[in-house]
């Protein structure tokens, strides 16, 4: 066990550096949605939005796999996954997220959702603009949780 901890938490350090490259993208394609007035700068920021979530619940996923042994299957499989990640498992794992997180993301899952169901035509820029202006704060408040699990991490092997 001691081996795929030791892979999980490597893996977790190196989603996070990727979730930069998606936040450094997310900013560039707002600042020339708002200086250019292109539309296609929106759909590029909303597909980046939606890959900033999606990079996170990969993480969740193989937390549930790789420690609870169990992710969560059905219609809203995603929502219960990231609850999952606020719960602490007995003796098992402490919460990986905190409900004050878990709210933040919440918003992100949410619009990933439309991102996959509606044309990029109908996202709303005002919604567009709130996810952000706020994902840098949420990345910063989930990256200290996860690299606090990480650790937790290293400590359990």
């Amino acid at each position: 066990m001691s081996e795929s901890l030791q892979h999980l938490e490597k893996r977790i350090q190196a989603e996070l550096k990727e979730l930069e490259i998606a936040l450094e993208r997310i900013e560039t394609g707002w600042q020339r949605a708002q200086t250019l007035g292109d539309d296609f700068y929106l759909d590029s920021v909303a597909l980046n939005l939606h890959g900033f979530y999606s990079g996170l619940e990969r993480i969740f996923v193989r937390i549930a796999e790789a420690i609870d042994g169990t992710v969560p299957k059905g219609e809203n499989w995603h929502q219960a996954l990231l609850l999952q990640m606020t719960k602490e498992v007995a003796g098992v794992r402490p919460a990986v997220i905190s409900l004050g997180t878990y709210e933040r993301l919440n918003e992100y899952r949410g619009f990933r959702h439309v991102v996959r169901n509606v044309y990029t035509f109908q996202f709303d820029p005002a919604k567009v603009g709130r996810l952000v202006t706020d994902a840098n704060a949420v990345l910063s408040q989930t990256r200290r949780e996860l690299l606090a699990f990480a650790q937790f991490l290293g400590s359990a092997r």
